[in-house]
């Protein structure tokens, strides 16, 4: 009976304590600036790097070339698709098999409506016709399928160069030119500055006055002086049995990546009002 007693004695004291919970504007909290995102930067096939143009701590836009896979068997089925792609003799030869054939289906028929040429004949350039119809068909159709498999090779070019999905911050560079990067290999991590993460935790009695979208002020730790406004994104649902927290998660812009990342930093809620 006594872990039951003392099961229903903590959720007593648990909901006393919501009904006595401290001013959220009295407290200042410990907090730590994060970056937004850190993303490890691979490669969709694995192969040969032929050239890295980051480094670490250079600053990279969204879609800047990071790495350089080898492609020279890429290019030059490039080169032979293109060929085959921009080469209308076949589809030349067969129009003009098919209107020479046309020509004599005509010539045929008069014929026939003279009596001078037998329907049998007729029939055979009928079908001479119908062949050539289908030769046509198919040298176009040849071209279009050219043209599909030159886009396919240009797009598995396209795959050998990396780029940056984010803006961002080189952290780390894994791999250098001339090393062969795995299937699961990281050649770059990329760190997001804009907008920080401001993680924090606050006893579980503050909880009923936390909410999606309000303000607070962060004050960085030395050397930074000023202080700047975030906005709570998402706080936890679920408590810290052991510490009696939860854990907050506020979003601070910051343009240009002015402020660091991985910096202590002291959170406070404005009073209301």
């Amino acid at each position: 009976m006594r872990p039951a007693f003392l099961f229903v004695t903590a959720v007593f004291c648990a909901t006393a304590s919501f009904g006595q919970a401290q001013t959220l504007s009295e407290e200042a909290f410990d907090c730590v600036m994060d970056p937004a995102d850190i993303i490890e930067v691979g490669a969709p096939v694995a192969n040969l790097l032929e050239d890295v143009t980051m480094r670490r701590g250079m600053t990279v836009s969204k879609g800047q070339v990071i790495a350089q896979l080898e492609s020279s068997v890429e290019r030059a089925t490039i080169g032979l698709l293109e060929t085959r792609a921009n080469n209308d003799v076949a589809i030349q030869a067969q129009t003009a098999r098919r209107d020479l054939i046309q020509i004599q289906q005509e010539r045929i028929k008069t014929l026939v409506e003279r009596n001078v040429a037998s329907a049998d004949q007729l029939q055979e350039v009928d079908a001479e016709l119908v062949t050539a119809d289908a030769l046509l068909a198919q040298a176009i159709l040849d071209k279009e399928i050219a043209g599909q498999e030159l886009a396919r090779a240009q797009q598995q070019l396209e795959q050998r160069t990396i780029k940056s999905p984010i803006d961002g911050v080189i952290l780390t560079k894994n791999l250098s030119a001339g090393e062969f990067v795995a299937s699961n290999g990281t050649i770059v991590s990329i760190v997001q500055l804009d907008p920080l993460l401001i993680e924090a935790f606050l006893p579980v009695e503050l909880y009923p006055q936390i909410s999606n979208g309000q303000i607070a002020t962060i004050a960085p730790a030395a050397p930074i002086t000023n202080s700047f406004q975030a906005t709570v994104i998402a706080f936890d649902q679920v408590f810290d049995a052991a510490s009696g927290t939860f854990g907050v998660a506020l979003e601070l812009p910051n343009p240009g990546g002015a402020l660091p990342a991985g910096h202590r930093c002291i959170l406070t809620f404005p009073t209301a009002g």
